[in-house]
Parts: C-alpha cells; sequence; structure tokens
C-alpha cells in the first residue's frame, strides 16, 4: 500500500491507540478481582459469575449512558480526568437503583484523534470511579474518527451489568402509603442540563477559562465538579442487617429533572409534595440562573437543583437511613411523603419516558 493511501494517511494512528492502552492498562488492572479473566486487550472481557448459584432468582440488571454535552467543557479546558467518574456515576448509579450490585463495566470512546495521555486520562477517571463502586472495569475501546470529528474532540459511553436477587429488586411495587421521601445531596451539575449551562454562558459572553467571583475561579473548573457516586454507599445501606427492608425505591435524579424521576418510582394514584424549603440549592444553580434571568423553579425539570438521588423508605426507618448516608458522606434529609389519600394531582407530574407512575410536585420556596 502506498503512503498517500494507508491508514495513518487516513488519519487513524494505530501506535498512538497501543500507546494509549499501555498508559491506562494499570488503572483498568486496579479495578480487577478475582472474577475477571484476562488482562487488558481481549476481544472480550471475562467475568466469572459462578458464585450466582447461591442466588435463589439472581436477576442481572444492566445500564448504558453517556455524559452529554458536559465533555465540551472538558475539552474547552483540556481537563479530562474527571469526566469519567461523570460516566460511571450516570451509569452504573442506574443500577443501584433497584437494588443490583454492580458487577463490571465497559467503556466506549470515540474521538477525532487519539492524544495518548488524553484517552489514559479518561480512563483513569472511570477505572478510579469503578473501585469506588466496587465495579470491574473489564473491557473498553477507543475509536478513532477522523473527518467526522475534530482533532480534539470526543464523546464517552459506558454500559454495566450487576445482579440483584428477585426477593430483594427495589421499585414501585414495594413503595407504601407513609412512605418518608429521603433525598441525597447532590455534588454540582453532575451530568445533566449541560446544553443550558453552555446556552447560558454563551448568551452572556462568558467562556470557560474565564474566572469568576460567581464560580469561585474558574467557570470550567467548576463546572466540572464531577458527580457524585452513590453505589457504595448505598449497597452498604442496603447490605445493613439494622436497616433490612427499609428502603422500598430509589430514583437516581438524571434527565428530566427532579419531579419526574421521582415520579418514576412511584405507583400509580400514589402522590407527593416535595418541600422546597426542606433544602437550599447549591451556588452554582443560583449563580447560573440569576445570569439566564429566571428563577430557580423554572429549572426544576432540567437540572438536579442539589438533589442527586432519592430514596423512598419506611416511615419509621428514615431517621436510621439518613444516619446511615450521613455516615457515609452524604448529606441526606427529608424531603417529602408519600400519600394515597384522594388529591388534586392537576399540576403535577405524573410519569417520565414511557413509565406510568405516580405524582409528584414540588411546593414551598427553597431555603436561602
Amino acid at each position: 500500500m502506498s503512503a498517500n493511501t494507508s491508514y495513518a494517511a487516513a488519519g487513524v494512528d494505530t501506535a498512538a491507540g497501543d500507546r494509549a492502552v499501555e498508559l491506562m492498562k494499570a488503572a483498568v488492572a486496579a479495578t480487577h478481582g478475582p472474577n475477571v479473566l484476562g488482562g487488558v486487550g481481549g476481544f472480550a472481557g471475562l467475568f466469572d459469575v459462578s458464585f450466582l448459584t447461591s442466588y435463589k432468582q439472581p436477576l442481572l440488571a444492566t445500564s448504558t449512558d453517556g455524559v452529554g454535552t458536559k465533555v465540551a467543557i472538558a475539552q474547552a479546558i483540556d481537563k479530562h480526568d474527571t469526566i469519567g467518574q461523570d460516566l460511571v456515576g450516570m451509569v452504573v448509579d442506574d443500577i443501584i437503583v433497584v437494588g443490583a450490585t454492580p458487577l463490571f463495566m465497559t467503556d466506549y470512546i470515540a474521538c477525532g484523534r487519539v492524544v495518548p495521555e488524553r484517552i489514559a486520562a479518561i480512563v483513569g477517571g472511570i477505572a478510579r470511579a469503578c473501585s469506588a463502586t466496587g465495579t470491574a472495569l473489564v473491557g473498553g475501546e477507543t475509536a478513532e474518527h477522523p473527518g467526522l470529528m475534530g482533532p480534539d474532540d470526543y464523546d464517552v459511553a459506558g454500559a454495566a451489568v450487576g445482579v440483584v436477587e428477585a426477593d430483594a429488586a427495589l421499585g414501585a411495587d414495594r413503595v407504601q402509603d407513609g412512605d418518608v421521601v429521603v433525598a441525597m445531596a447532590s455534588s454540582g451539575l453532575h451530568s445533566n442540563g449541560f446544553s443550558l449551562v453552555r446556552h447560558i454562558l454563551s448568551q452572556r459572553g462568558i467562556g470557560y477559562r474565564d474566572a469568576l467571583p460567581e464560580f469561585g475561579g474558574g467557570v470550567g473548573e467548576a463546572l466540572l465538579e464531577p458527580t457524585r457516586l452513590y453505589t457504595g454507599p448505598l449497597v452498604r445501606v442496603l447490605g445493613d442487617p439494622g436497616l433490612a427492608g427499609a428502603v422500598h425505591a430509589l430514583s437516581h435524579v438524571t434527565g428530566g429533572g427532579i419531579a419526574a424521576n421521582l415520579a418514576r418510582v412511584l405507583p400509580v394514584g400514589f402522590w407527593v409534595e416535595l418541600d422546597r424549603s426542606s433544602w437550599s440549592p447549591p451556588s452554582v444553580f443560583r449563580v447560573l440562573s440569576e445570569m439566564a434571568g429566571s428563577s430557580l423553579e423554572s429549572s426544576e425539570g432540567t437540572w438536579n437543583l442539589g438533589i442527586g438521588m432519592f430514596a423512598v423508605v419506611a416511615g419509621d426507618a428514615s431517621s436510621g437511613v439518613i444516619s446511615a448516608l450521613e455516615a457515609e458522606g452524604i448529606p441526606s434529609w427529608v424531603a417529602g411523603r408519600v400519600s394515597t389519600k384522594p388529591h388534586d394531582v392537576s399540576g403535577f407530574v405524573q410519569g417520565e419516558k414511557g413509565v406510568n407512575g405516580g405524582a409528584v410536585r414540588l411546593v414551598g420556596s427553597y431555603s436561602d
């Protein structure tokens, strides 16, 4: 093959891909326990699930996701070591929602040009977050797409698998009248609503490398605050004998906002009013809302506004669950109570994303 018709001439650098693998191998291997067979570089990852024979009725849970346009900010300020945690948060924290313990994850990175150090930084973040959630990173793919993506553009996605005993699976069928809704604090924007964030900043002529006191320094650095990981703490809370059966449902507050995601895990006919005064949205949400000339309430269907996860728990167990979460470093509080009493639910959010669920609305004013 002539030089001008080689793969390299077409913009694909296989040698750079090999270097990227070498740079990430140690981080990936650190997530491997005795159940992972083989090393990095195989066509498929192998995970020994013979331990599932001890389950009465094991259910596999799976989830896949990306981090959306948050990657544009990482690219703009050339900081790539936290976006991997965002990916794990978006994928693995969906698995814990059904009560499943994560087993393994794979990742996919598409880019215009392989820069080994950049790819290694992304995968390093994924691996660290996988270790924090007890998830093995068993494989992945880096694909170079010259001509389709810009040289410094990339996108990331991942998929994970977990397992839960059938009679321990969480969901709407467990929710009862009188259950308490416990909110768990987010670390910031997490990975949703960044198209709105980028639009607001663009309209104000603010760059990601700008330093503004409202953001406590660099704008991009503040916006890249990584997603809080809930899986590790929740696995331990769910496994606490003193809290057995206390948690009936979990809801990950991602795309769709606060009310819609909680409504997805409530049965039809059940409703909740979330008390805004029970928490104070972090400053990043207030700053962005002020820049947009809008209210915090208007973004409740886009941003998490300080709540990253909900737990619907038995009414007499809320204090124990909150104490356990607080001990795990997750600020938590009572945000509402489930009811089945006859109630006019016009104006409530009812279900989301194809789920015909319960009804949720936010009431009152946010705490200062």
